[in-house]
């Protein structure tokens, strides 16, 4: 966290997947510093100031400040990889905008992977001349794949998926299994060890 004053720190955005709470976390934050108006409304340089009053230039002076200020909170926010997608960006506002645009993007790609992955896994069955050290191999590589992007995925879950599909010829060490243990209680290992002395 990077301090911005003695009592406030600021979240960063250092991966994709937590966009949704640290723009939660830093629309609080620039609400706080009477930021957050700034980049809702967003603010737009004047081309001709001719004829302002010295209230008007007054408040433009602030105005312009504040944009600037929060422009650079928010570039202080985000990590390197993210920073060189708005580094263009000359108001806060369109910083705000390209950062949303890109990460809820981002986020959303990531979903539908995910969709994709569980559908995968629940979809999977082992082939009839397939090992089962090789088809455990494959749903381990879905699992993880599932799991890298961010999906709570349990042992017993993966164990579960295993052993609804087996083959036929797996039936009756399935129903041994699942009588004389608690899927909880087993590991993959474990299973592949039993589930391979059987197959042998």
């Amino acid at each position: 966290m990077t301090s911005i004053t003695n009592n406030m720190s600021m979240p960063q955005l250092t991966e994709m997947v937590n966009y949704e709470n640290w723009s939660i976390q830093m629309k609080v934050l620039l609400g706080s510093t009477y930021s957050w108006e700034v980049v809702q409304e967003g603010f737009e340089e004047p081309k001709n100031t001719t004829g302002y009053s010295a209230a008007q230039n007054k408040v433009l002076k602030e105005t312009r400040s504040k944009d600037k200020t929060t422009l650079y909170m928010l570039y202080q926010a985000v990590e390197e990889a993210i920073f060189e997608k708005t580094v263009g960006a000359s108001t806060s506002k369109e910083a705000w905008d390209i950062l949303e645009k890109v990460l809820k993007g981002a986020i959303r790609v990531k979903q539908m992977h995910l969709q994709t992955l569980r559908g995968e896994l629940e979809a999977m069955k082992m082939k009839e001349l397939e090992y089962v050290s090789s088809y455990i191999t494959r749903v381990q590589t879905v699992a993880n794949q599932l799991k890298r992007n961010g999906e709570t995925l349990t042992h017993a879950r993966v164990v579960e998926e295993i052993l609804r599909s087996l083959t036929y010829d797996f039936e009756n060490v399935v129903s041994a299994i699942e009588e004389s243990r608690t899927l909880e209680e087993m590991n993959i290992d474990d299973l592949s060890g039993s589930l391979e002395a059987h197959e042998q």
